[in-house]
């Protein structure tokens, strides 16, 4: 049984540093020519923008039920006024930036894994080896390149809309303005709190990127296995990024000690 066990944490430390060699070779390699510039802006509005009606629509939605939540808590000690600093707050420094990658992770990471494990399958990464096109360079670089860009501006609009939603939420139920809503929300709101929450979303983007395409490189056993390996893309990405994100809640707060 110990040794099944062992052999088991094996396999998946193995696993994890393959990954994490896969990363550091594809961020090695976005700084050396040839830069695919076209291929990485053409998967950035793949990405970045067809997610953004998602994005949106789950930032707006997110808003109001936080609004709701919130009023329901505050309204006992009588400290409405504060509804919406706290769902500023709560949007912008965790809920945004975690929501938006888990979103991102099962869109795009299950495209990604599956779009590269079918071109595996069919050989037609070999086909790109073959007329000496770096396949790594050119199908796994690039995608990593344009979820790490695409991250924190995916990220940027559920708040906003996150935002937009709570006052929406406000205003049917107060009739506060947009003025005195939003001014109150951004009361609170610093510089630290928005910028390091923002910028590791570009970690969860390498993340994803990253998993996707490794497992859409070494995917086998024809369609079923393009199936695993878009499955397999989301769920490890997703677990991946709610980990990470413990340690970088906790960097930022070594960081910001203010912000704890």
């Amino acid at each position: 049984m110990l040794e099944r066990v062992g052999a088991a944490l094996i396999a998946v430390l193995s696993w994890i540093g393959d990954v994490a060699l896969w990363g550091v070779r594809a961020l090695r390699d976005a700084f050396l020519p040839p830069y695919e510039f076209g291929e990485i802006a053409r998967h950035v509005f793949e990405i970045g923008w067809r997610s953004t009606p998602l994005i949106a629509t789950s930032g707006m939605a997110i808003g109001v039920v936080l609004s709701m939540h919130t009023r329901a808590s505050l309204e006992r000690f009588g400290a409405e006024a504060m509804i919406p600093a706290g769902l500023a707050i709560a949007l912008i420094r965790e809920t945004g930036p975690l929501v938006t990658a888990l979103l991102v992770a099962g869109r795009v990471g299950a495209g990604i894994g599956a779009e590269l494990g079918a071109m595996k399958v069919t050989e037609q990464i070999d086909a790109l080896e073959a007329v000496a096109v770096d396949s790594f360079k050119y199908l796994a670089v690039t995608r990593i390149v344009a979820c790490i860009l695409a991250m924190p501006l995916l990220t940027t609009i559920t708040n906003f809309f996150g935002i937009l939603g709570g006052w929406i939420a406000e205003f049917t139920i107060s009739g506060m303005t947009y003025r005195l809503y939003f001014n109150r929300a951004f009361s609170l709101i610093e510089f630290q709190d928005f910028v390091p929450a923002t910028i590791k979303t570009a970690v969860f983007g390498l993340i994803i990127g990253t998993v996707a395409s490794y497992l859409g490189f070494t995917t086998t056993q024809g369609t079923e296995g393009v199936g695993r390996t878009s499955t397999r893309s989301v769920v490890l990405s997703s677990i991946m990024i709610i980990v990470t994100n413990v340690v970088l809640v906790k960097l930022i707060f070594f960081i910001y000690p203010e912000r704890a």
